[in-house]
């Protein structure tokens, strides 16, 4: 039986999502953040040695990483679906955004997560303007010029297809819609990007995204 340790307002929630999609049997076993420092409970340990979700476990089998979950779930339980056929343009695309959502799209998002609670940590005032000013140049200069990038890039892609891979829904936008979902909540996405902002309507409708929410709680990132 598929366990997935699932970490409340986290990328967990995208394994359970597929799995909803997949039809596949599983359990779920809930972890809170600390409310104040928003880490995974230290419990996630004994799981796996760094102690962070997504991580799954089926039968003997422990993985971690959202993309090698991805590819494992696939493999094992999608008897054909949620990946093109090899060898076409598709299925290149495929492992593309797959791996583009953690490896590219989501550090300067948490990157900005970061620099934006330095600014605003409690520390003392004669440190606080210099904090402050290191914190808003790394932010000008770096953080938001890569996520407009980013965001620009995706919309421009999704005006050539449906979806991240191509015509047909697939896993890959189901590791996407976490970046994407991020950007909207604190990266600047709105309706000046339709494509984006109309993939995350496509993925809110789903019947399967709709019962992973309901399984796994309320799903709201950090801002």
């Amino acid at each position: 039986m598929i366990v997935v340790h699932h970490l409340n307002n986290s990328r967990s929630q995208r394994v359970l999502w597929l799995l909803e999609e997949l039809g596949a049997e599983y359990e779920i076993k809930r972890y809170q953040r600390d409310p104040a420092t928003m880490l995974a409970p230290p419990e996630l340990k004994a799981v796996h040695p760094l102690g962070k979700s997504p991580v799954i476990t089926d039968g003997d089998l422990t993985i971690a990483e959202s993309g090698a979950i991805m590819e494992y779930l696939v493999e094992r339980y999608g008897k054909g679906r949620l990946v093109p056929s090899a060898g076409t343009p598709e299925k290149i695309r495929y492992t593309y955004w797959l791996h583009f959502a953690e490896g590219s799209a989501m550090l300067p998002l948490v990157m900005k997560l970061i620099f934006g609670r330095l600014e605003t940590a409690p520390m003392p005032f004669f440190i606080k303007p210099v904090a402050k000013g290191i914190a808003s140049k790394v932010k000008a200069g770096f953080i938001e010029p890569n996520i407009k990038a980013q965001l620009d890039y995706m919309e421009s892609e999704l005006q050539k297809t449906t979806w991240f891979a191509g015509g047909e829904f697939t896993a890959a936008d189901i590791q996407m819609s976490f970046p994407v979902e991020a950007a909207n909540a604190r990266g600047g996405l709105d309706r000046t990007r339709p494509k984006l902002m109309n993939f995350l309507e496509r993925i809110h409708a789903m019947p399967s995204y709709k019962r992973a929410i309901e399984k796994g709680g309320p799903f709201e990132l950090m801002r």
